[in-house]
């Protein structure tokens, strides 16, 4: 009977030891499996899966009305992503083909799946610093705004153009450009092309306050006359410290009904940006922007003016110059004269010294 009992726990071992062996190697198995699925889900989800040129970050754009194929055509041109499968799967599990939002996104190298799709659904974008600065026409403003943002050339010259539309900031098509105040402005990448003529019109006002419509009042001019005298002292001279002196003479010109006479207005009229030195000839160039020919001011800036040529219009210096030319010292510096017999003292000397360096060279 002992025997028995003995030889029945041996063999009931024997199974239970049989039995814990495949439920261990089962265990084993699954943990196996577990660590398998893990580092896939690993790889699919967190595993970094963008490339950047150099490890750097770079933008991408996705414009308005964009669908999933094109957002998947832009990642894969730039060749931001590593592994297409992988990605393509999340973006299915996080729905992304339905959350698409235009705009300008900043890709870091080695972002994983998860960080790219959550970027993209969220609609985060990077603002874009638009700036603008020493421009003379319209249609280059238009190029370089739409070299910024998402609306192009076409669309933002078809506005400025558009008499209906610009009366309603108070504007003509011919003033137009002294709504827009050179500065960095952040906007984003996407923005409408109307919406940035609201931004640039809330910038004006800004601008335009209180103090500075108070002092072109005091001089009897409107913000937009003040804006098109200063584009003529822009061009004039990129001296700061001189442009108070230079819009005293134009004051001064305009006060006592004088034709204004300045030459960048003859080149702006004539066309040829390239000009040196304005002749006869150019003076009698046929065009409302020619103040040789017309009085007063031109019908609207030659270039979109900067805030210190603006500023040095509204604080022009109280002097009693009529007349200026350049210095005989090529400083760029200007002298300057009450009588035109100063004026033409000052001038002889500098066409002696131009000509003198022309023999020279």
């Amino acid at each position: 009977m002992e025997y028995y009992h003995s030889k029945y726990n041996s063999g009931f071992r024997k199974k239970k030891s049989k039995g814990s062996r495949i439920i261990l190697y089962i265990i084993l198995v699954l943990i196996i499996a577990g660590g398998i699925t893990g580092y896939q889900l690993y790889k699919t989800i967190l595993k970094p899966n963008t490339w950047v040129k150099d490890d750097m970050a770079t933008f991408i754009y996705i414009p308005r009305n964009s669908t999933y194929e094109d957002l998947k055509a832009i990642l894969y041109e730039q060749g931001i992503v590593i592994n297409r499968i992988s990605f393509e799967w999340l973006a299915k599990k996080k729905n992304l083909a339905n959350n698409i939002h235009s705009g300008r996104y900043k890709i870091q190298s080695g972002m994983s799946n998860d960080e790219l799709i959550n970027l993209l659904r969220s609609g985060e974008q990077t603002p874009v610093m638009l700036t603008f600065n020493n421009i003379r026409i319209k249609k280059d403003f238009a190029g370089r705004i739409a070299s910024q943002i998402e609306p192009d050339t076409t669309e933002i010259l078809q506005l400025l153009n558009d008499s209906i539309y610009i009366s309603i900031f108070g504007f003509t098509p011919e003033n137009v450009l002294t709504l827009f105040i050179p500065n960095t402005y952040e906007v984003y990448w996407n923005i409408t092309s109307e919406d940035f003529m609201d931004r640039m019109y809330t910038e004006y006002n800004n601008f335009w306050n209180e103090k500075r419509r108070a002092k072109a009042e005091k001089l009897e001019l409107t913000p937009e006359q003040v804006s098109i005298l200063a584009s003529i002292v822009e061009k004039e001279t990129n001296k700061n410290d001189e442009k108070p002196i230079i819009a005293s003479v134009y004051l001064n010109r305009l006060h006592y009904g004088w034709r204004l006479r300045a030459d960048p207005t003859v080149i702006y009229a004539v066309g040829d940006f390239n000009i040196k030195r304005v002749l006869n000839i150019h003076t009698q160039f046929d065009s409302p922007y020619n103040t040789y020919k017309h009085q007063g001011l031109p019908p609207g800036p030659i270039c979109i003016p900067s805030i210190s040529s603006i500023d040095a219009v509204l604080n022009a210096d109280e002097t009693d110059y009529m007349f200026f030319c350049a210095k005989d010292d090529f400083s760029g510096y200007h002298a300057f004269a009450k009588t035109h017999n100063q004026h033409i003292v000052n001038a002889n000397k500098y066409r002696r010294a131009l000509d003198n360096r022309e023999k020279n060279k």
